[in-house]
């Protein structure tokens, strides 16, 4: 059976030149972005640590893309709302949740060209083409919710109240700690119901 093509290596310098081992040549972050476009893998190792650097580098390449004059891909709200998950309760949900989402967007991404393609002669955001992506958001939702729900010590209410009927009550717990919990449950909640409209 044949092995798994090994991601390519690319060192990055002192001088912040990033070198591409496979092709023995110094390589931009617009060459990254390419190969990233491509489907081509790679790390990325600081030379002098060998730390591994990938993250922050393809984090620079988003920063670089989304300067660019009409590039931009992560809406403001998005952006703030990253921000505050960060140090939050639900950080670790969130990037298993983003995972998922983009490869559901991926998977279903040449329907949705389809349907552009179908609307796009009255309006790049016709009926069809918004309903599809409105119907991927709610797919989103229930994933997510789904998710926050085995992370639950207890049951979400349908409703979003905290004294829903039938919620079971986590034992050995403190109660300003259980009280924290369902309140914070309670706001996500809120958050999804508002977002899945």
């Amino acid at each position: 059976m044949a092995q798994d093509k090994q991601p390519t290596v690319i060192k990055k310098y002192a001088n912040r030149r990033l070198y591409h081992t496979g092709t023995s040549t110094y390589v931009t972050l617009d060459d990254l972005a390419g190969m990233v476009k491509k489907g081509e893998d790679f790390v990325v190792f600081d030379a002098k640590t060998s730390e591994d650097i990938t993250r922050s580098v393809l984090t620079q390449i988003i920063f670089e893309q989304e300067g660019k004059s009409g590039q931009n891909l992560l809406p403001i709200t998005f952006l703030r709302q990253l921000i505050r998950y960060y140090g939050d309760s639900m950080q670790a949900l969130v990037p298993s949740y983003l995972e998922h989402s983009l490869q559901m967007l991926t998977e279903n991404q040449q329907k949705f060209r389809d349907q552009l393609t179908t609307t796009f002669g009255a309006s790049p955001f016709g009926s069809a083409a918004f309903t599809a992506m409105e119907d991927q958001v709610q797919k989103n939702m229930i994933a997510f919710r789904d998710a926050v729900k085995m992370f639950s010590p207890f049951p979400i209410p349908a409703t979003g109240e905290e004294g829903a009927p039938g919620a079971a009550k986590p034992a050995d717990k403190d109660p300003g700690e259980i009280d924290e919990l369902k309140r914070q449950l309670t706001e996500v909640q809120k958050r999804l119901d508002k977002l899945s409209g």
